[in-house]
C-alpha cells in the first residue's frame, strides 16, 4: 500500500546531488510530489526535503540508495503523522472584491490569512497551511475572483528530537581519517 513519506536529505553539496537524485528518480519512475532545498541548522549544509507516495519498502530501499551518494550526509524518510509540514500560498485577487465582498472578509478572519500588498486593481494575500487548507482556500477564492496564485512546495520537521547534527558528522570524519 502507497503512503505520502517526507524524505529529509542533509548534503554538502545541492547542484550535483540534484542531477543523481532526478536521475535515481526516474530510473525507479518514482514522482516527486514537493521538492524544497534550502540552508539548514548545520552551517554550509543543505537540507532537501522530498515528498513522495510510495510503499514502505520502496521508500526503505530509496532511503538506502540515497545515502550511498556521495554528497549525502544522511537520509530520513517519515510519514505525515511524524512531521510537522506547511507550504505557503500567494493569491492575487480584485482590489474591487477585497473592498467590497463581506464573504471575503469572512474568510480572512476564519483561515487567518495576510495582505502582503494593495494595488488599485489586485490585492495579494497570503496563507500559510497544508496541502489540503491551500486547495481549500483555492477552491473559495476561485468563486470569489481570483485572478492568480502560486504555492510553495512543502517544508518540513519532523516531531521527534531525533535529528541530523554537526557533531555526529564530525565523528564520522575522524573515525574516517583514522581509517585512512
Amino acid at each position: 500500500m502507497k503512503n505520502e513519506f517526507t524524505l529529509t536529505i542533509y548534503s554538502e553539496d545541492q547542484l550535483k546531488l540534484i542531477n543523481k537524485l532526478a536521475t535515481m528518480f526516474l530510473r525507479k519512475q518514482i514522482k516527486i510530489l514537493s521538492l524544497n532545498i534550502s540552508d539548514c541548522e548545520i552551517d554550509k549544509m543543505y537540507r532537501h526535503t522530498i515528498v513522495v507516495n510510495e510503499a514502505l519498502p520502496d521508500v526503505i530501499n530509496l532511503t538506502a540508495q540515497i545515502e550511498k551518494i556521495i554528497e549525502v550526509y544522511k537520509c530520513y524518510y517519515h510519514v505525515n503523522e511524524e512531521t510537522v509540514f506547511r507550504q505557503m500560498a500567494l493569491f492575487k485577487i480584485s482590489t474591487e472584491i477585497f473592498m467590497t465582498d463581506i464573504r471575503f472578509e469572512i474568510l480572512l478572519r476564519e483561515k487567518d490569512l495576510k495582505i502582503s500588498e494593495v494595488h488599485r486593481e489586485y490585492t495579494i494575500i497570503q496563507a500559510i497551511g497544508t496541502e489540503d487548507e491551500i486547495a481549500f482556500l483555492t477552491e473559495k477564492l476561485c468563486s470569489l475572483g481570483l485572478i492568480e496564485f502560486v504555492k510553495s512546495s512543502r517544508i518540513s520537521l519532523i516531531k521527534s528530537n531525533e535529528c541530523f547534527d554537526a557533531d555526529s558528522l564530525e565523528m564520522n570524519a575522524k573515525n574516517n581519517s583514522l581509517a585512512l
